[in-house]
C-alpha cells in the first residue's frame, strides 16, 4: 500500500522539522563547547559538562556527536569556521597585497583582544593541548587548522612581494612565521596577565618587521 501525497508531505515536513531542531541543538552545543575548550582544553569536553550550561541534555548530547572524540572534531570545526568568519572573511575586503596582509594581522589582534573566545585564540590553546600527543584525529585536525592559518598568511605576503610591496627577496615563510609569533606571544601574554598593551607592541612589531621588508612607512591602523 502506498503512502498517499499528502501522507508522505505531512511525513517529510515531521522529518524536515526534526532536522532543524536537531540542527538548532548541536549548533547550541558547539556554540558553548568552543567557549569551554578555548579555557578547558579539548580534554575538558565532555556531555555532562556540557549539560550543565547548554539546553541540550547529557543522552541528548550523546546522541548528536556519539563520543567525546566526535564532540571534539565538531568542536574544532566550529572553531575553525568561527576563526574564518572572523579573521579571514573581513580581510578579504581590503586590497591584495600590503592591505590585506595588514588587515589579518589587525584582524587576528582584535580577534584575540575581544575575545571572540573567551580563553583567548582557541587554536593556541589547542595546539598547546596536543603539541606532545600522538598522531590521531583530533591532533590532526588542529595541526591542519593551525597549518592553514599559516600558509594562508604567507600567501599574503607573497601577494605583497608580487605587487611589489615588499622585498623582492622577502621570504614568505620566514615574515609569515615572525608576525604570527608576534600575534601569539600578544595573546599569550594578554590572557596570562589581563594586560591589553600587548596588542599595540605586537602591531608595532608586525609595522617595523614589514618596514624592514620595503613596505612603504604608512600608518597601518589596529
Amino acid at each position: 500500500m502506498h503512502d498517499s501525497p499528502a501522507v508522505r508531505s505531512l511525513l517529510t515536513t515531521s522529518s524536515d522539522g526534526r532536522r532543524a531542531r536537531g540542527d538548532r541543538s548541536r549548533n547550541a552545543v558547539l556554540d558553548h563547547a568552543v567557549q569551554v575548550a578555548s579555557v578547558h582544553g579539548l580534554s575538558g569536553l565532555s556531555f555532562g559538562r556540557l549539560a550543565l550550561s547548554s539546553p541540550v541534555n547529557k543522552s541528548g548530547i550523546a546522541g548528536l556527536f556519539g563520543s567525546k572524540e566526535g564532540l571534539q572534531l565538531a568542536t574544532v570545526e566550529r572553531a575553525r569556521d568561527v576563526f574564518v568568519t572572523t579573521v579571514i572573511e573581513p580581510s578579504r575586503t581590503a586590497e591584495r597585497g600590503l592591505p590585506r596582509l595588514w588587515a589579518l594581522v589587525s584582524g587576528w589582534l582584535a580577534y584575540s583582544r575581544d575575545r571572540v573566545f573567551v580563553g583567548g585564540c582557541f587554536f593556541q590553546t589547542a595546539a598547546a593541548e596536543l603539541d606532545a600527543a600522538p598522531p590521531g584525529p583530533l591532533r590532526d585536525a588542529v595541526a591542519a587548522a593551525v597549518t592553514d592559518w599559516r600558509d594562508h598568511i604567507a600567501r599574503q605576503i607573497a601577494a605583497a612581494v608580487e605587487l611589489g610591496h615588499l622585498d623582492a627577496d622577502t621570504d614568505p615563510v620566514q615574515l609569515g612565521f615572525e608576525l604570527r609569533a608576534y600575534l601569539e606571544l600578544a595573546n599569550l601574554e594578554s590572557v596570562l596577565t589581563g594586560d591589553a598593551r600587548v596588542y599595540e607592541r605586537a602591531a608595532r612589531a608586525a609595522r617595523a618587521a614589514l618596514a624592514h621588508h620595503g613596505a612603504p612607512a604608512v600608518d597601518l591602523p589596529l
